[in-house]
């Protein structure tokens, strides 16, 4: 039996100086179409290849220039975006990551290339966390001379900072479940079993697994019943920032709210909130506290 191992931190390359272009390796979601802007922001051109089936209708519009990518031909990538002249990319946005880490043998409509078989039989048949993915992706891309970069570098601005970033205050029993439960969130982390767990009156009541965090939180209703709870998300240790990277945003509040949810506490610098000046404020429209813990 192989042997899993925590994520070991990666020391990634810096962005090129601008006008330098940016690649842009972009699944679903409004999280591609946030950091295109960033890039442009400054200074860079966007050259994008968006996942066919996945992508937003609005990020061609966005970018310099702009192909489509098949998810499961990952031996494509790289020369689509050498062709666009891209040295250096930034890969965000939702991905049927089953197709690529379970299952791309079996997916008639989206067939892999050798090489994604390969990368998946080589490097995914006994480790298939989403790290090992993204690995495998940076690897085979690096072979084509493309360096994946850390997918927050155009978005400082949307990461959770330190302290309440609400109104609303934590309540002394928010308080308290938020200080009982980061502890076991950074062992948690630590094991990289999941980035969320959910805490009511200093118990676990819901901790995040390969279903991700919007089901969980709908687990977490129907288990609370009402009863207010909070949110705890944070960072695997030696998070891999080339897409690694938790996110919350508008969907993640109104869940939480619908669930009974009333507090939100976040890893400070760690997790990125899409619209974030949305986010909040939608936050605020339903009652819910957002806070940033610094992680010590």
């Amino acid at each position: 039996m192989k042997r899993l191992t925590p994520n070991p931190i990666m020391i990634l390359p810096d962005p090129p100086p601008p006008p330098a272009p940016i690649g842009l390796i972009a699944g679903g979601g409004r999280l591609p179409l946030l950091i295109a802007e960033g890039i442009a922001a400054r200074g860079h051109a966007v050259r994008a290849m968006g996942l066919r089936g996945h992508y937003d209708p609005e990020l061609p519009g966005l970018c310099e220039q702009f192909k489509e990518g098949a998810v499961l031909r990952v031996g494509t990538w790289g020369p689509k975006l050498r062709r666009m002249g891209v040295r250096h990319a930034i890969m965000v946005g939702r991905v049927d990551k089953a197709a690529m880490a379970h299952r791309p043998l079996q997916r008639v409509r989206n067939r892999p290339d050798l090489k994604t078989a390969w990368v998946w039989y080589r490097h995914l048949r006994h480790d298939r966390r989403s790290s090992g993915v993204l690995a495998a992706v940076a690897q085979e891309l690096s072979t084509h001379g493309v360096h994946l970069i850390d997918s927050t570098a155009p978005i400082p601005e949307h990461l959770a900072t330190s302290g309440v970033m609400t109104t609303r205050r934590p309540n002394a029993v928010e308080r308290a479940d938020i200080d009982f439960g980061w502890p076991l969130l950074l062992e948690m982390l630590r094991l990289d079993i999941g980035q969320s767990m959910v805490v009511r009156e200093r118990d676990v009541m819901a901790v995040e697994a390969v279903e991700g965090t919007d089901r969980m939180i709908e687990r977490a209703g129907q288990i609370c019943r009402g009863r207010p709870w909070v949110l705890l998300k944070g960072a695997r240790t030696g998070h891999d920032r080339r897409a690694d990277v938790p996110t919350i945003g508008e969907t993640t509040i109104q869940m939480v709210a619908d669930a009974g949810g009333t507090c939100i506490a976040l890893a400070a610098g760690d997790v990125i909130m899409v619209d974030k000046p949305k986010t909040i404020t939608l936050a605020e429209k339903l009652g819910v506290s957002i806070v940033g813990v610094t992680e010590i």
